[in-house]
């Protein structure tokens, strides 16, 4: 029987979203990701927290997935512009759903409303769901899916 998995979940962001709040504000909107972390606590149930960690670094974020593994954490997951290239981070996203964890990718706008570029995720394929286009709620309904 596996281990039982953390009703801690890890809300990982990747290059750039370091800069919300003052990065294309149309886009991505005026909150930063200190108000990211303060809605994730209103929004989690009693008994489940978040800790929710931001790197322009691909490493540094494959680390924390294989960091989900090791800790049994449900995974939110917003790759950022890692989504459409890096085959890396798709590769440990999939150590994430292939141990029995929760791993749901989010993002702020809507890739398939943008540049053609942004309209392929590596990552969709292993993720336990997508959700994309609502903003900060994309967190929240993630977040949602993650804690029942």
């Amino acid at each position: 029987m596996s281990a039982a998995v953390s009703r801690s979940v890890l809300v990982l962001n990747g290059p750039n979203l370091g800069r919300l709040g003052s990065r294309q504000p149309e886009v991505y909107g005026s909150a930063d990701l200190a108000d990211l972390a303060e809605a994730l606590v209103g929004w989690a149930p009693e008994g489940w927290t978040s800790e929710v960690r931001q790197t322009d670094d691909e490493s540094e974020l494959i680390a924390w997935l294989h960091e989900a593994v090791d800790t049994r954490r449900p995974v939110i997951l917003n790759p950022a512009a890692f989504t459409h290239y890096s085959y890396a981070v798709r590769d440990a996203a999939v150590l994430v759903t292939e141990a029995g964890l929760p791993l749901v990718e989010v993002h702020i706008s809507n890739p398939h409303a943008r540049e053609s570029f942004r309209q392929h995720s590596t990552i969709s394929a292993v993720a336990t769901g997508v959700v994309a286009g609502f903003g900060f709620d994309s967190y929240r309904l993630a977040l949602a899916a993650i804690t029942g």
